[in-house]
């Protein structure tokens, strides 16, 4: 089996795992931030934490080893549009909350029988490919362009900042270690949260999975040739690109995120299946109808403007330390918190 195969069933793989794990337990951003603001229940948002802190030290330790170089990564890229990848964020996060969900869940729910799941994905795969290679897309350079930051030849990291431009390997690895253990310490400081077998395991789980990714492209995708571009879970633009594969699979090779969003459409069913939580759900009212179409354009436009979703940025952006995936991520927080509270609330339906 060659390389690029491997790497492609290790993401099936690895996708199997994430929509199973997801569908029993749970795990997603949107259920996060309504504990945060509106139920009080801070259980999603320390098992979202206890997950980023696995991503990032398992990430940074197989860096570390030379196991992989993150620095492959479209994350920790050479500059980045310091207003639009933020940006993109606010707006993926205020449609992420109107969708109730991001693309990620929104594939779990659908492997669960979610059809409102299925008009939201539709409208967040056209969308991304609109705006990456579409008639948005002009835009979207043109901001990129005019806003863009070269912080060449260092990627900005948050080792740089903190450590200087070019930090010994053991020094980034401690700077992961020290980020990590307060992030499980907040995540473990709830008692709650402890006595919540599931939410431990999403997160120990959901973060072990973002690593898996770097290994199965950085180092099963290994080839002097032809060498799969180092990836890990990400779901927006890969969403566009399994709607476009299955129109024109002849034509366009398959790739490690197609084969993820696959398996993690396939790991939800079987698991809602297996548990039997397989049912057929739909929209309640046509406005809840055009709430969701209109969150999923928003979740597809923001996150081609952001570079990545809540997963994508959210997990594995962050697991490199990139600057910006923190700004990226601190726009999908504020734009799910401006749809949950303040002037901007989204009323209810």
């Amino acid at each position: 089996m060659t390389p690029a195969a491997l790497s492609l069933w290790a993401g099936f793989a690895i996708g199997l795992v994430f929509g199973a794990v997801g569908q029993r337990t749970g795990f997603c951003l949107t259920r996060a931030m309504h504990g945060l603001w509106i139920t009080g229940d801070s259980n999603k948002l320390r098992a979202f934490a206890l997950a980023l802190a696995v991503a990032i030290l398992c990430s940074q330790a197989l860096d570390a080893a030379g196991l992989i170089d993150l620095r492959r990564s479209i994350y920790l890229a050479s500059g980045f549009s310091w207003l639009s990848v933020p940006l993109g964020g606010i707006v993926f996060g205020y449609g992420m909350i109107m969708a109730n969900g991001c693309g990620a869940r929104a594939l779990v729910l659908l492997g669960q029988g979610n059809l409102r799941a299925f008009v939201v994905l539709l409208c967040l795969g056209i969308a991304a490919y609109a705006s990456l290679t579409g008639i948005i897309a002009p835009l979207r350079t043109w901001l990129a362009a005019l806003t863009s930051t070269d912080f060449s030849p260092v990627p900005p990291t948050l080792p740089a900042v903190a450590l200087g431009q070019t930090p010994p390997a053991g020094l980034r690895l401690s700077l992961a270690v020290a980020l990590s253990a307060a992030l499980a310490a907040y995540a473990l400081a709830s008692p709650t949260f402890r006595a919540s077998a599931r939410d431990l395991a999403g997160g120990l789980i959901i973060g072990a999975l973002v690593p898996a990714g770097w290994l199965a492209t950085g180092v099963l995708g290994a080839d002097d040739f032809e060498p799969v571009p180092l990836a890990s879970l990400t779901f927006i633009a890969p969403i566009g690109e399994t709607i476009q594969y299955l129109m024109l699979a002849t034509g366009m090779p398959l790739r490690f995120g197609v084969t993820a969003v696959a398996g993690t459409f396939l790991g939800a069913l079987i698991a809602a299946l297996a548990s039997g939580s397989a049912r057929l759900e739909s929209f309640s009212s046509p406005q809840r109808m055009l709430r969701s179409m209109a969150g999923g354009v928003l979740m597809g436009v923001g996150g081609a403007l952001a570079l990545g979703c809540s997963i994508g940025q959210g997990l594995s952006g962050l697991s490199t330390l990139a600057i910006g995936s923190l700004l990226a991520a601190a726009g999908i927080f504020t734009g799910a918190s401006l749809a949950l509270r303040g002037p901007l609330r989204l009323p209810q339906i």
